[in-house]
């Protein structure tokens, strides 16, 4: 048997485009595509701004001038995109208020933000800013380039008998040569210098968008607020948590460890004049150690199992799931071969263990389903009962906790819980890194 090999000629791949052209042409992109961009902002800004505060005496102008705020907030997300793609550099952050309460207060809290006045301002003030570089970038690259090819089409223009062309009109002499070899200079010093100009031109209109459409200082002092609500999150969910193992303890163990010890000090007295009546007290008393060590094993698995930092977030899951009362149906996808960063996995493992103990004990639900996925950003948890409904986030109960603890790693927590089920709470924690292979 013979094999055969069969060659294809090899294709060179296409080289990389010059940094300059990629530069030239994305600085293009942007001036152009800034055009409608900014006839459509202005449009909104203006005329929305002008329907909303004509119309505020009847209140209508309220709703109008919150969605033109919206539509500009948009736009200006739109121009950061665009300005950042263009100058290949991030912009700097910015920071939008989240509106609390509902109905008229939350309309007047939307009207106090900042960042959105902002964005309407910048719609108004970068209208000519960005017309003009419209203008300008292409007159000065098209009339490059016409300038430049002067001599393939300056044969159609109409010649009268006196002085033709800027050389005519500048010496007063009417000399072809002379105005073929003028414009064909001018077309080349413009073609050559198209980039610098494009390039002026687009950190023009980059300045004016992060002049406005950023804010420094009040995402640094937003962060900040984040921060110090993590932080009071925290030490109130590490208060709780020490309480209510404070009063496990207290509760159970430590009750059954008193009448251990007690039961011992019978066994003691009566071992030299009654060993037969200290068999039954020996009996309990290994019965009320294992006992305590079964609760303290249970109250283990509530602070961080062996098992999650030994094999992972997933055969956690799959124990707790084994041991609770209800049945589970557990569905986890997590990266193959890589393990979470602990305050992730604990954080994870704290939600589904939680979500489960107010399954078993509240509920009264056949079946609950725990999905758990990763992506490069967050690890979403979601947790489904066919239960009873009624679940909330309200003080004191034992979601408010739950939300605590998701706040100290700035996760998130949203429970839709109507009456008469299902129960629904999903959970989102941030990755804070990937540890090692597991």
């Amino acid at each position: 048997m013979t094999a055969t090999t069969s060659t294809r000629p090899v294709v060179p791949a296409p080289a990389p485009a010059p940094a300059q052209v990629v530069r030239l042409r994305r600085g293009m992109g942007y001036l152009l595509g800034g055009l409608p961009l900014c006839i459509v902002a202005f449009v909104v800004a203006v005329a929305g701004f002008a329907a909303g505060v004509s119309t505020l005496v009847v209140w209508l102008g309220l709703p109008i001038l919150v969605l033109t705020l919206r539509a500009s907030r948009g736009l200006a997300e739109v121009e950061r995109r665009a300005t950042e793609w263009a100058t290949g550099r991030p912009l700097p952050p910015h920071h939008y208020r989240t509106p609390t309460g509902s109905g008229m207060s939350r309309l007047l809290r939307s009207l106090a933000e900042p960042q959105s006045w902002r964005d309407l301002l910048h719609a108004v003030v970068a209208f000519p800013v960005r017309i003009a570089t419209f203008v300008i970038a292409v007159t000065w690259t098209v009339g490059g380039l016409g300038a430049l090819l002067y001599v393939m089409w300056e044969w159609a223009l109409p010649r009268d008998a006196g002085s033709n062309g800027l050389v005519g009109l500048l010496t007063g002499v009417d000399s072809r040569p002379a105005e073929i070899a003028l414009n064909t200079t001018i077309g080349v010093v413009m073609v050559l210098t198209a980039p610098l100009v494009v390039r002026g031109l687009v950190l023009v209109r980059a300045g004016l968008a992060r002049g406005l459409l950023t804010n420094q200082t009040a995402a640094l002092r937003a962060r900040a607020t984040q921060l110090e609500t993590s932080r009071r999150a925290a030490v109130h969910a590490e208060a709780q948590t020490l309480r209510r193992l404070e009063r496990d303890i207290h509760d159970g163990p430590q009750q059954r460890l008193v009448r251990l010890n007690m039961d011992l000090e019978s066994v003691s007295r009566r071992l030299d004049d009654d060993p037969e009546r200290a068999r039954p007290l020996v009996a309990g008393a290994l019965e009320q150690s294992r006992e305590a060590l079964d609760e303290l094993r249970a109250l283990s698995r509530g602070i961080a199992p062996p098992i999650l930092a030994d094999r992972g977030l997933g055969p956690a899951l799959a124990a707790t799931a084994a041991r609770c009362p209800v049945e589970v149906s557990l569905d986890v996808a997590l990266p193959d071969g890589q393990r979470l960063a602990a305050a992730v996995e604990n954080t994870a493992y704290f939600v589904v263990t939680e979500a489960l103990t107010n399954v078993a004990k509240h509920a009264d639900a056949t079946l609950c389903t725990v999905v758990v996925s990763a992506n490069t950003e967050r690890v979403l948890v979601q947790v489904r009962d066919d239960g009873v409904g009624g679940a909330h986030l309200g003080k004191g109960h034992g979601l408010a906790g739950l939300a605590d603890r998701l706040a100290t790693v700035e996760g998130t927590l949203d429970v839709l819980s109507p009456p008469g089920g299902p129960t629904v709470l999903t959970a989102e924690v941030p990755l804070l890194g990937v540890g090692a292979d597991a």
